[in-house]
This record gives C-alpha cells, structure tokens and sequence, in this order.
C-alpha cells in the first residue's frame, strides 16, 4: 500500500523505521542491514529524505583520533511529521492484522496474543505468545514473511495446552509475565470461551 504511494519498498522501510524509533540515530551499513536493501538504494533514499527534511545527518566522532561518522535520523519537527506517523502506524495496523490472521491458519490455537515489540514493551523476552496444537512450520513460514515487513526480528512461543496450564499453576514468571503485561489478545478460549477479535 504504502509502497505504491512512495514509489519505493526502501523508502517505506527507511520511513517506518526512523518513525518508530525517533531520536534514534542509524548509520548507512547499519540500515542496510535492517532493512535488508541494498547499500545504493538506501543512500539513494537517504539522501532524498535529506533533501525533503525528513531526516537529518549527524556526524559524530567513534574516538578522539578516528575519523566522523556520518549518522540519520528522523527531525522530529519536520511539517508533515505527524501526519507521516499517523499513515505509518495506521498501515502498521493493517499489517498487524493480516499477519494475526495468517498466524491463525497455523493451528487450532486456544490463545493468541500480541506482546513485546507489538505493544512497545521491549524488555518482554517474547513478541507472541500461541497456546495450542499449533504447525510450527507454518509459524516459521510466516514470521519469516512478515519479518521484513516489520523491519524487524520476531521472537514467538509456542506452548501446547498442557505445558501452558502447569506453567500457570506453578506461578511461571514468564507465562506471568505475558498475561499480567501489556498485550494484544486476538483469540482467547481459554479465559473467555470462544473470543477473538480477529
């Protein structure tokens, strides 16, 4: 979607990225590697969100005697900044969503819930936590998909019903973790019998 109104995946990419992490500040081959581009077209768009006053370059200094690097990030008080992250984050949601619904197609799954990165709660050891008889391949198949979309990792659990359960009744910290944080719940059966938002 928003490829087509940009005109460019590196551009979009670059754009989600220095959205979601402002005041962070990137380096050309670090960007590179994260958002899986090749090093011409991300200097290629760099440079013309330099231009357009998106993002800004920083040079800084590795060591006292060790040449300037040159660093990006997003200027927060850019004109249209607001609006960009409102567009990002509403196509975000979309993406969200199709991948939840993806994920669904993997198993018959009793819970499902969006943690960690979805919800900006970093520290959380896990992104997505499926309770469930759930196809792992399948699973894989789509976080590898949909990894490069979120520009970034997507660490998953999988527990079976069981295991789920004893972790629960032994007071598991990080089962406790999860159901106690900051979370998105798309299927929950188990709490609420037969509920889902998807």
């Amino acid at each position: 979607m928003l490829e087509q109104l940009f005109g460019s995946q590196t551009r979009v990419r670059l754009l989600q990225l220095f959205l979601n992490n402002p005041g962070q500040q990137f380096y050309v081959r670090e960007l590179t590697r994260i958002i899986d581009s090749q090093i011409n077209a991300v200097r290629r768009e760099i440079s013309n969100l330099v231009e357009l006053g998106v993002v800004e370059e920083v040079e800084k200094e590795e060591s006292p005697k060790g040449p300037k690097m040159k660093y990006y990030q997003v200027v927060p008080d850019f004109i249209l900044y607001s609006e960009l992250k409102g567009m990002i984050q509403k196509t975000q949601f979309i993406i969200e969503r199709e991948f939840a619904s993806d994920i669904i197609r993997s198993g018959d799954i009793a819970y499902f819930a969006l943690t960690g990165s979805f919800v900006g709660e970093k520290h959380i050891p896990t992104d997505i936590l499926m309770v469930g008889t759930i196809d792992k391949k399948k699973v894989n198949a789509v976080i590898n998909k949909y990894e490069k979309q979120f520009n970034r990792e997507i660490n998953y659990t999988v527990l079976s019903a069981e295991e789920f359960n004893y972790r629960r009744n032994v007071a598991d910290k990080f089962v406790y973790s999860i159901l106690d944080g900051k979370k998105i719940v798309m299927i929950d059966k188990i709490f609420n019998s037969g509920a889902s938002l998807v």
